[in-house]
């Protein structure tokens, strides 16, 4: 199988979640960690933001075959309580169904309306374009969730023998074997506020010049796969000291979250020059994930 989105893992998109090799109610990927949810039967190619969707990213058929099925016209909508009921039966949103022979089926799912490009019958080979990615169906966030089965059963393309065992396997199904990522930072972004989860999810928030009488000046450090006792430090440099710096405790396991620091205005305004941003995450006390970006205060 080869990737089946047209991105850059770990730069452009990322790993959100696995299949779920728990037998019982609860849930674990195939190393045993949490990065997968009760039931679920797929893997989750996401994109970090709802601008990165609307600006169009390919989903890849990930081995040749016919296309035995296919729906588009359901709307790119994040899930929620008062649209639940509009998905039952069409959970999997805007797809496409590969048939690979000998019992093997891929299924692609939560692809933008109107972009599914292959009909019912028609022959694709490996990384042909299927649509692109989308929010359609059952789905909070945009991503392609591809789901694997072999004579109806689920596998793992990741762990497709026995799925009693925790961590990485030498038998994989990915032509070129993908990294597991135990969770990550997204995105950082400034502001002049602390944003909504919304708006960061959004990609549109954030800020790369600001004037000097912005009335604060905040940095989001935007993640995925956190779990309990993580610790995210914030820092926020300017032109000639430390503007604000804080420890943040991670209390819970989430599959995505935010958190973010600021200052408000000083007397005399911001002071004109380069801000730089900060976001390290820690995990058992070690270093998992960092990223930075600067803003100009002109």
């Amino acid at each position: 199988m080869s990737l089946p989105i047209d991105c850059e893992l770990g730069e452009t998109c990322f790993l959100q979640n696995y299949v779920d090799t728990d037998p019982g109610p609860g849930y674990r990927d195939f190393t045993c960690g949490p990065l997968s949810y009760d039931g679920h039967k797929g893997t989750d190619f996401a994109l970090p933001s709802i601008a990165t969707m609307q600006a169009g990213v390919n989903v890849l058929a990930s081995a040749g075959g016919v296309v035995v099925g296919t729906r588009d016209g359901m709307i790119d909508r994040a899930l929620t309580k008062d649209t639940a009921a509009s998905v039952e039966g069409r959970e999997c949103g805007n797809g496409v169904v590969i048939d690979h022979g000998d019992g093997w089926v891929t299924q692609y799912c939560h692809m933008k309306q109107g972009s599914v490009s292959v009909t019912k019958g028609q022959t694709v080979e490996t990384g042909a374009v299927l649509g692109q990615v989308g929010l359609s169906g059952r789905t909070q966030f945009p991503h392609v969730h591809i789901s694997v089965r072999h004579n109806g059963t689920v596998i793992d393309p990741f762990q497709p023998g026995a799925n009693d065992t925790c961590g990485t396997s030498d038998k994989t199904l990915w032509a070129d074997p993908l990294a597991y990522s135990p969770g990550g930072l997204i995105a950082l972004g400034f502001t002049t506020a602390i944003p909504s989860f919304d708006q960061v999810k959004s990609g549109q928030i954030a800020q790369t010049t600001l004037p000097p009488n912005a009335p604060a000046l905040v940095l989001y450090a935007y993640g995925f796969g956190s779990r309990e006792g993580d610790r995210l430090d914030i820092i926020i440099n300017g032109p000639a000291n430390r503007v604000v710096a804080q420890s943040v405790d991670i209390d819970k396991t989430q599959a995505q979250y935010f958190r973010a620091i600021g200052k408000r205005t000083p007397a005399g305004g911001w002071q004109p020059g380069t801000y730089i941003g900060t976001a390290t995450l820690y995990r058992d006390q070690q270093p998992l994930d960092s990223q930075s970006l600067t803003l100009t205060v002109e």
